[in-house]
C-alpha cells in the first residue's frame, strides 16, 4: 500500500502517545508504521526533494497538527507527550482524526486561519476554489500556502531551541540582513552585556557608525508594555538611540503603541515576522526547487 496522507497518521500517533510517556518524534515512526502495516518499500519512498522519506514527513506533520489542536504538547525540544485533551479524545475515539475533526478546537482554528490557506464555514473546512484561479495564480497561491506552513514550522522549531541557539540565530539573521559587518564581529558582542534587558549589541553597518542594542527572548506569553519600558530605560542608560526587541510570541497593542511614541527608536519583531525574515534571508531553510513561470511574449509575434 502507499503511504497514507498525514491526516491518517494522527489517530495512530495519538494512540502511541497514550501511555503518557515522553516520545521522541523519530521513535514514534516505527510503531505507527506497524499499526498502518506499511512495508519497507512504503517507508523508503522519498519526497520529490529526495532528502526525506514521505512517511517521516507525514508523521512530523501529524504531530504538528495534533500539537496545534492541543492534543499533544512538547515537554522539551523534539519530545512529545499526550495532553489531558488528547486523553479525553481517546476515551471516545473517532474513526479518524483529520482536519475537520480538529476544527472543533479554537487553537487549531486560529492556526489554520493564520496559515491563510483555509476558511471556516459553519464548522466545515473548505479549501479555496482553485478552479476559479488561472494556472499561474494557482501556483502562486500554492507557494503562499507552503510559505505560511513553513513559517509556522520555523516558529515552532525556534521556540523549542535553546536560549544560546536562539541568540546565535538572531545574530545570523541580522548579519544576513546587512548589519554587523561580519558574523565574527556580531557574535563577539551578543550576549555579553546583560544590562537591564539588553542581550547584545550589533553594529548598524560595516563601518560601525552606530550601535544597535538587542533584546531577544523566547517568550511564550504576549509581551506587554512593561517589557518595552524596561528595554527603553536600558537604552537610555546606554545613551543609545536604537534598539531591536525580538520575541517568538507577539506584542500587545499597548506595547506597540508605546514603542511607536518613544523618541528612542525601538523596532519590534514578533514571532510571525521573525519567521518571515528567516525565510527571506535564508536562515534555517534551504532551497528545494526553483520554478520559473513563463508568459507569452506578445512582442515576438507583433510583426507576424
Amino acid at each position: 500500500m502507499a503511504v497514507p496522507d498525514f491526516q491518517a497518521m494522527m489517530l495512530p500517533v495519538l494512540r502511541i502517545l497514550a501511555d503518557g510517556r515522553d516520545w521522541q518524534a523519530r521513535d514514534v515512526r516505527k510503531p505507527v508504521a506497524d499499526a498502518l502495516h506499511l512495508t519497507e518499500a512504503d517507508l523508503s519512498e522519498l519526497l520529490a526533494s529526495g532528502r526525506q522519506s514521505r512517511f517521516a514527513n507525514r508523521v512530523a506533520w501529524g504531530l504538528i497538527y495534533l500539537k496545534r489542536a492541543g492534543l499533544v504538547d512538547t515537554s522539551r525540544r523534539g519530545v512529545y507527550r499526550i495532553t489531558p485533551r488528547g486523553e479525553a479524545v481517546l476515551r471516545e475515539p473517532p474513526k479518524r482524526i483529520d482536519i475537520p475533526f480538529l476544527m472543533q478546537f479554537p487553537e487549531f482554528v486560529e492556526f489554520r486561519n493564520s496559515e491563510g490557506s483555509v476558511r471556516e464555514t459553519s464548522g466545515v473546512l473548505e479549501e479555496p476554489a482553485t478552479s476559479e484561479l488561472t494556472p499561474d495564480e494557482q501556483i502562486r497561491a500554492g507557494h503562499e500556502r507552503l510559505r505560511r506552513s513553513l513559517s509556522a514550522l520555523l516558529l515552532d522549531k525556534t521556540k523549542q531551541a535553546s536560549p544560546q541557539f536562539f541568540e546565535h540565530l538572531v545574530v545570523e539573521l541580522l548579519v544576513a540582513m546587512g548589519y554587523g559587518g561580519s558574523q565574527e564581529d556580531a557574535a563577539s558582542v551578543v550576549g555579553q552585556s546583560g544590562d537591564g534587558g539588553i542581550d547584545g549589541i550589533i553594529k548598524e553597518d560595516r563601518l560601525g557608525l552606530e550601535n544597535i542594542y538587542i533584546q531577544a527572548k523566547r517568550w511564550e506569553g504576549t509581551v506587554g508594555r512593561p517589557v518595552i519600558q524596561q528595554f527603553a530605560g536600558a537604552l537610555q542608560g546606554q545613551r543609545a538611540r536604537k534598539g531591536v526587541l525580538i520575541t517568538t510570541s507577539s506584542f500587545t497593542k499597548d506595547a506597540i503603541d508605546y514603542a511607536r511614541n518613544l523618541q528612542t527608536t525601538i523596532v519590534l519583531i514578533d514571532g510571525r515576522q521573525l519567521a518571515e525574515l528567516m525565510i527571506e534571508f535564508g536562515i534555517g531553510v534551504s532551497d528545494v526547487e526553483t520554478i520559473k513561470l513563463k508568459k507569452l511574449d506578445e512582442d515576438y509575434f507583433a510583426d507576424e
